[in-house]
């Protein structure tokens, strides 16, 4: 047994610290947190102090013994999980739950696994710091609150099965207010003017007019002006500039960048950034600071002055800009500043090669640039022309990286001809385009976490989570819309003559950026109109500076949360009593035949458009297409809904009709649902369009061979092609010609799959119902009927008995003890 025990919070973490660490030391992963508050209460006793009710879930019950039998026999346990508040709240659960002797104890802390940071965090070791884990617990203590006594009300008067969060339900209000903004928001068209002209030596170069025109006439009169017009530089200015290299990266630039260059998600660019870390290649990925260390400014010096040369080297500091930084360990950068790049999975790889060239950039002399300025006069009005031009003289740090931006359009500017003052120049064109003016972007994953910080709303382990709570709670999605064609007009001016062109441009698109649901706007309604302090953004932040507080050991935990909830508590219970239900309804106007009142609001099944009042006893609905909301429907599009559904016919003696249901607009073939492909309308659809769809799902679904006298399918999932056979769906991979699968593929695909589900049951109680199974990641997992219990993996499912088994399905779902009803007399009815 070996002398000392390490416990880390992650698997991969251990593994690669145990390559470090001699054979007198086992490291062991507790599989992050071995203690939570429970799931199916609110778990704080809020009449004592606030005090949490933790409790080691089923799955972790196994590890939790285990780790308490190594701890016991280990002359010294090491307490290694990460160094944030999260991780001291893991450290202090495990000294708790294992009751270890603080005299065989000791933390530890490094933010980057090397053999270095390893030995010296052994060579240092403290004690748990108490007014971490006291932060940890305020954040934690206080969403729960908010989380459990919100959800109910929003339960009440909105819809079952919402949640509300302090963090999540601002972000959501960010989102919903950037929408309104957009549909407020009236575009203007404008007319601009460019211009390409020609210097004496024959170089072309492009150059606009500093202003806009509001009309099409004013814009034709400006291009007239200018026929047979003579142009000469009228002013040069040429001055040197530099550019500077961007801060090392925090988490949130690093999301920022990850998006804008690896078009990452939030949540996928953290995953990766975790796995990097914990095989040793970066510093600790969750951090608001910007500082290097002096070891790895100077690894990144010598790095730059033998690769680069030393002109490209200045060694710099940067300052933390953040609202409300904390967590000032050190910037996310890689370990070893000589390993340019890593040869592992391909994201992993871009990833680091994103981190390694934003770390040596940051540490390189500024780039050297030469901006000139041209004005350009005509000898018939009284207008210039003027161009703009960057000249590199020195790359410095453009050598390396340059960081992205968030705008959709960002005019670049290139390089000009060298010219000199009164300067004949021949005009080639000039071009007058019609420019509508854009509302705002919408907020990508990326700007959102940009804002989030600026705000000071949130903390560097928040921001990934709380993107996929709202999305997952479908109070936001991810645009789909590609946007639709414009017309636009453009004027050129070529040639002594003014030629019109009628052009089109694609606008409105909202592919990729985050868009509220009407689900989503209607809860924000709600949730600001009657707990401002909750979505108020100030105290969303002032929230964040308490933990802050907390942390540094400058205030209370107990106390904040009292101050909170003393406010809090208060308006929830009001709120619950007084306030109107809230449905998100609209009056569109009246039926145009019946005189009825057209409304649209939002009903059980989502969003519906209902003709007649509340009180009328006969009222009709229709649920909205996917593509319409709540807030921008007109009374027009209202009533084609109620055109549906639509009868087309018959084909093969099996009535036709096309219709709109909760998944979207669909064709009913008899009792066959074929959904409509996206983009087309259910009203358009013609009888002939429908058999077409008839017919490829009849192909779609055609036996492609059989197996043990049973038919055999095949089709295209989210997971890729599959065949399915007798209720079994089975992953056909790329080692197969799916397009050709033989009767020799499926059968070698049937009897594979059916030997793995064999393989996977380790007990089959099949008389009481119950079978245990192997999972993912080596786990397993206990079934019965619709009672799902996954185990840890450490937990040998093999030696599980069925008593155990049985045991731990009632603490999972307790039998519902019911009363017996009183049987019922007989009646008969009097004729």
């Amino acid at each position: 047994m070996a002398k000392n025990l390490v416990i880390v919070e992650s698997p991969a973490k251990a593994k690669t610290i145990e390559k470090f660490l001699g054979k007198d030391y086992q490291v062991e992963s507790s599989f992050g947190h071995i203690a939570d508050l429970p799931s199916k209460e609110i778990g704080v006793d809020v009449e004592n102090g606030f005090k949490p009710k933790y409790e080691v879930s089923s799955d972790k019950k196994a590890l939790v013994k285990k780790l308490k039998d190594l701890s016991k026999s280990a002359e010294m346990v090491w307490l290694a999980s990460d160094e944030d508040r999260e991780g001291e709240a893991i450290a202090w659960h495990l000294s708790e739950e294992l009751k270890l002797d603080q005299n065989k104890t000791k933390r530890i802390v490094f933010h980057e696994i090397t053999k270095t940071a390893i030995q010296k965090a052994i060579e240092n070791p403290r004690s748990i710091d108490y007014n971490l884990v006291n932060a940890q617990q305020a954040r934690r203590v206080l969403d729960r609150l908010v989380g459990y006594e919100l959800s109910p009300v929003l339960w009440k008067k909105v819809k079952g099965g919402l949640s509300a969060g302090r963090v999540q339900s601002v972000s959501v209000r960010l989102i919903v207010e950037k929408e309104r903004d957009i549909q407020n928001f009236k575009s203007v068209a404008s007319y601009s003017i460019a211009a390409e002209f020609t210097n004496e030596a024959g170089k072309s170069f492009k150059a606009k007019l500093p202003k806009n025109f509001e009309t099409r006439k004013e814009a034709e009169d400006f291009l007239k002006q200018n026929i047979e017009s003579k142009y000469k530089v009228a002013d040069l200015e040429t001055k040197p500039t530099k550019k500077s290299p961007a801060a090392p990266f925090t988490t949130s630039t690093l999301q920022q960048e990850a998006a804008r260059k690896l078009y990452l998600p939030v949540g996928i660019t953290m995953q990766i950034a975790q796995r990097l870390y914990e095989a040793g290649l970066i510093t600790y990925m969750r951090t608001d600071s910007v500082n290097l260390s002096n070891e790895a400014m100077n690894a990144t010096q010598a790095e730059i002055e033998g690769y680069y040369g030393k002109e490209y080297s200045k060694p710099r500091n940067y300052n933390t800009k953040s609202k409300g930084a904390q967590e000032a360990h050190e910037a996310i950068r890689p370990t070893d500043m000589s390993r340019h790049t890593v040869n592992i999975d391909r994201d992993q790889a871009r990833l680091y090669d994103l981190i390694w060239k934003r770390t040596i950039a940051s540490q390189m002399s500024d780039a050297q640039l030469e901006r000139t300025n041209v004005k350009i006069e005509a000898n018939n009005h009284s207008e210039y022309f003027t161009a703009t031009g960057e000249v590199i003289k020195f790359e410095g740090f453009l050598k390396v990286y340059l960081e992205g931006h968030d705008d959709d359009e960002e005019e670049q500017e290139g390089m000009l001809p060298a010219m000199k003052i009164n300067e004949k120049l021949l005009n080639n064109y000039i071009t007058a385009t019609e420019r509508f003016s854009r509302p705002p972007s919408r907020y990508t994953e990326a700007s959102l976490v940009k804002k989030l910080e600026e705000l000071g709303i949130g903390r560097p382990s928040t921001y990934a989570p709380t993107i996929s709570t709202i999305i997952n709670r479908n109070y936001v999605e991810k645009g789909t819309f590609e946007g639709q064609e414009r017309n636009y007009n453009q004027l050129v001016l070529e040639g002594g003559k003014v030629v019109s062109k009628d052009l089109t441009e694609n606008t409105g698109s909202d592919k990729g950026k985050l868009v509220p649901t009407d689900i989503g706007m209607i809860v924000n309604d709600f949730l600001v109109a009657n707990f401002k302090t909750i979505l108020d953004y100030n105290f969303t932040a002032k929230v964040e500076q308490d933990f802050d507080e907390i942390a540094s050991g400058n205030e209370d935990w107990v106390k904040m949360m009292s101050d909170f909830y003393n406010h809090f508590h208060p308006t929830v219970i009001d709120v619950e009593k007084n306030a109107e239900r809230e449905t998100g309804e609209r009056i569109l106007g009246k039926h145009p035949d019946s005189g009825r009142q057209v409304s649209v609001r939002l009903g059980k099944f989502g969003p519906m458009v209902q003709i007649g009042e509340q009180e009328d006893e006969e009222k009709q609905f229709a649920s909205l297409l996917p593509e319409q909301n709540i807030g921008t429907i007109t009374l027009e599009e209202a009533l084609t809904l109620f055109l549906l559904p639509k009868s087309l016919g018959s084909y093969e003696d099996e009535e036709v009709e096309v219709n709109n249901g909760r998944f979207g607009p669909y064709v009913r073939f008899g009792k066959v649902f074929i959904s409509l492909p996206k983009g087309e309308e259910p009203l358009d659809v013609t009888i002939g369009r429908a058999i077409e769809l008839i017919e490829e799902k009849k192909q779609a679904d055609a036996p492609i061979g059989t197996y043990d006298n049973l038919p055999v399918q095949k089709g295209v999932g989210r997971f890729g092609p599959f065949i399915k056979w007798n209720g079994m769906f089975i992953n056909v991979n790329k080692k197969y010609d799916f397009d050709n699968l033989s009767q020799e593929d499926i059968n070698e695909l049937v009897a594979d799959k059916i030997q793995k589900e064999i393989d996977k049951v380790i007990h089959d109680w099949s008389e009481e119902g119950i079978r245990v199974e192997k999972a993912r990641w080596g786990r397993s997992v206990i079934l019965k009927g619709k009672v799902k219990i996954e185990l840890g993996k450490d937990f040998d499912a093999s030696k599980l008995t069925l008593e155990k088994a049985k045991e731990m399905i009632e603490a999972k779902a307790p039998a519902k003890k019911t009363a017996k009803k009183p049987a019922k007399k007989a009646t008969t009815k009097k004729k």
